[in-house]
Formats: C-alpha cells, structure tokens, sequence
C-alpha cells in the first residue's frame, strides 16, 4: 500500500497535465457539439391536437430532414420536450454539451446519445462525431493516465 500511494504522491504532476489534456478535450468537443448540435433534442412525437406523447419512453424525431419521422396516422413531430434522460443529455448550452461529452467519453450510454442524434437529425454527421470522440477521447486520452501511473510504479 505504501508503493502505490508513493507513486499516486510522484505522479500528482503529471496527472495534473494530463487532467487538463482530457478538460481541454472535452471543452474542444463540446464547442463543436453545440455549434453542431444545439438545440435538435427538444422535438418528439405527438398525437395531432393533444399533448400526449406517441411512445411511453420518448425519442427524438426530426421535424424535417433525414432523422426519424413519425409514421403514425395522427401523430406529428413538434416541441416542447425535455429531452432524454429528463433534458440532462443535450447540447443546449455549454455546461450540458460537456457533461455530455464526458457520458461519451467514459463509454457509459455513448450509444445511446449518438443513437439520439441519429433520430434527431440524420445518420451522416453523429457518426464522424461521437466515433472520433470516443476514439480520441475514451481510447486516446483516457489511457495516459494509466501510462502516467504506471510509469511511477
């Protein structure tokens, strides 16, 4: 135990470089997800005239474009939703597109929010975004801090 906390102590510098690597990654890929993104999780499937959702769990729709239509007779893509996971997963404004970011660049539900985007807006661009995220960020940057830890060790 003593071994380890004596490399954790002698890596603290290090880990403090690679700290802001990975806050700049996520503060460059969240920039670009808002000036790509913003705004497109908002809009879901109503029944005509009421506002009761089509689905029990909502997913987003695309008002027009290549994203996901609603195909029920009756039913119409329109506003006024929170979003998925309760309005937390979007790219709406700065603090939300890099706490999204960071769900994607820990792996947990990455899918899920580039799935979200496919429905949103269309099958091109989320697929060159949330890849090149997890690639960079997940496999690349995340990994350092292993280096840099063993490394001490």
């Amino acid at each position: 135990l003593q071994i380890v906390l004596n490399s954790i102590m002698k890596a603290m510098v290090p880990l403090l470089h690679i700290a802001l690597l990975v806050l700049f990654v996520i503060i460059i890929y969240a920039i670009i997800g808002l000036e790509l993104f913003i705004g497109r999780m908002h809009k879901t499937c109503y029944y005509i005239g009421a506002d009761n959702y089509v689905e029990d769990d909502p997913v987003p729709c695309a008002f027009a474009g290549h994203g996901r239509q609603c195909v029920i007779n009756g039913t119409e893509c329109r506003g006024r939703w929170d979003g998925p996971n309760g309005g937390i997963t979007n790219f709406d404004n700065f603090f939300f597109a890099m706490l999204t970011v960071f769900q994607c660049i820990t792996m947990e539900g990455w899918t899920d929010v580039l799935y979200w985007m496919n429905d949103a807006i269309g099958f091109e661009l989320p697929w060159v975004y949330f890849v090149s995220l997890v690639i960079f960020g997940s496999f690349f940057v995340l990994n350092l801090v292993l280096g840099v830890l063993s490394g001490f060790v």
